[in-house]
């Protein structure tokens, strides 16, 4: 990661003269942009490279404390820690009415570089492999997400197109309908916008299979950290420029029980030094030949979907969307143009072929998405395994048996003795995500929901 300078924060300031103030956007390890927002006279110490924050805040849980499993003593004492700008993120913040910009930070080490600490490493150590042997991944992210009407209800509804001329919403699931388009213009140039300002090469908006519900997509990165920071902003950008119109907006992975759940799907390619992509066969065919890199990649992701589990589907409400026929994957498959499977080979030219990963939710964190997926196409490629064969592009997987881990506890446990992982991400940061997640299940099992009430109270 290369972080901002003061001739950087100059710049940005002749450009855009009115900002006071400037959002510190500091991801922690379940993916929430957690921001602080610093005045004018503080700028210099950011950027010179002076300013403090306790180490401990990316280990926070999703409710913004620790919880008890969490290994505190790994922190020596929570000492304060240098974050540092990361080059390329200052921006303006364009749903705000007070003048405000923003910066993505990084927690540093002695040495100067990211601490264990920081969401990124693993992502970092990743990529290391795959320079050390010559390569290099290319990466784009596709999200889900509602928009939720405005309401005083204790719970969500997602927002349905009004029927012309009428006091009507409209039924059933008009994929793609150009009338959600029309609806939600406002909101929709609003994101565009914040995009553009913010850097995040936005590439197509649609509505979805559910009521409510869109699929935003950005263009492919060499740099699969600038990947994920995309992701990190879009969410941002989205639930910003939502509120902006008085609606809420979620990346839940699950929100309503009767509809489909919010997935991230990576498309990610390999390319050599020479800029050939290792997964392209020399005489394509359709449907194509898969070379054995390709199948090599495909092995490796099948063999860590168990103990990656954890990184894709990181809180109890994850497992609701891990179910067949729900429009997400649920068994540890794979298939050339079928959007039923685990990961899917998408039609396209040879020098761009890719696996697309369909299996984590909108909620996962995605520097962490974008490093499991990417270890597991590196350990594959080392292993040169076989994933067997793909399911045909006719295949109905509606009634397959779920093979994919459907509870959070499990996840837990597979990803605690999984042997693999924790020699890409690093022990520590393993032991430590862990128990964060573990602290989490807890916390959430601990407590008494309304569904106990409705079904025992009076039963028993």
């Amino acid at each position: 990661m290369k972080f901002a300078d003061q001739a950087e924060l100059e710049a940005f300031l002749q450009a855009h003269p009115e900002i006071e103030v400037l959002e510190l956007v500091m991801p922690d390890l379940s993916g929430i942009a957690r921001c602080k927002r610093i005045q004018r006279s503080e700028f210099q110490r950011l950027f010179g490279g002076t300013f403090l924050s306790p180490q401990a805040a990316p280990l926070l849980g999703v409710l913004g404390d620790f919880y008890e499993a969490t290994p505190l003593p790994e922190l020596a004492g929570d000492p304060d820690q240098i974050i540092r700008p990361l080059s390329g993120t200052l921006a303006p913040v364009p749903w705000y009415d007070s003048p405000v910009g923003q910066v993505m930070v990084a927690y540093t080490d002695a040495s100067g570089g990211a601490d264990w600490v920081d969401t990124r490493g693993p992502l970092l150590s990743v990529l290391e492999r795959f320079a050390a042997d010559g390569l290099h991944p290319t990466v784009a992210t596709e999200l889900e997400f509602y928009l939720l009407k405005a309401s005083d209800d204790e719970r969500p509804t997602p927002l349905r197109g009004g029927i012309p001329g009428t006091n009507q919403l409209q039924e059933g699931i008009q994929y793609c309908m150009p009338d959600d388009l029309f609806d939600c213009d406002a909101f929709l140039n609003d994101v565009r916008i914040a995009c553009e300002l913010q850097h995040v090469p936005m590439t197509a908006i649609h509505s979805e299979f559910s009521p409510g519900q869109w699929e935003i997509n950005t263009h492919h990165q060499t740099d699969p950290v600038q990947a994920g920071h995309h992701a990190l902003l879009l969410r941002r950008i989205v639930k910003g420029c939502a509120r902006r119109h008085g609606l809420g907006a979620t990346f839940m992975a699950k929100p309503f029980a009767e509809i489909p759940g919010n997935g991230m799907h990576i498309h990610a390619s390999i390319y050599d030094a020479a800029g050939r992509n290792v997964f392209a066969d020399p005489e394509p065919v359709e449907p194509p030949q898969m070379r054995p890199s390709l199948r090599h990649a495909v092995a490796g992701l099948a063999a860590l979907l168990d103990e990656s589990m954890l990184c894709f589907a990181p809180n109890p409400n994850s497992y609701r969307r891990v179910q067949a026929a729900a429009l997400a994957p649920s068994g540890k498959n794979w298939g050339y143009d079928h959007r039923d499977v685990a990961l899917r080979i998408p039609r396209s030219p040879e020098q761009s072929r890719r696996i697309e990963h369909r299996v984590a939710g909108a909620d996962a964190n995605p520097y962490l998405v974008l490093a499991a997926v990417l270890a597991g196409i590196h350990w594959g490629l080392g292993q040169c395994g076989d994933p067997g064969p793909p399911v045909p592009r006719e295949a109905d997987l509606s009634k397959d048996e779920t093979t994919l881990p459907t509870r959070v506890d499990e996840a837990i446990r597979l990803f605690a003795e999984g042997p693999v992982l924790k020699g890409y991400f690093g022990e520590r940061f393993c032991r430590v995500y862990g128990a964060v997640r573990l602290g989490e299940s807890n916390d959430y099992h601990s407590r008494i929901p309304d569904l106990d009430y409705r079904w025992y109270l009076r039963a028993l």
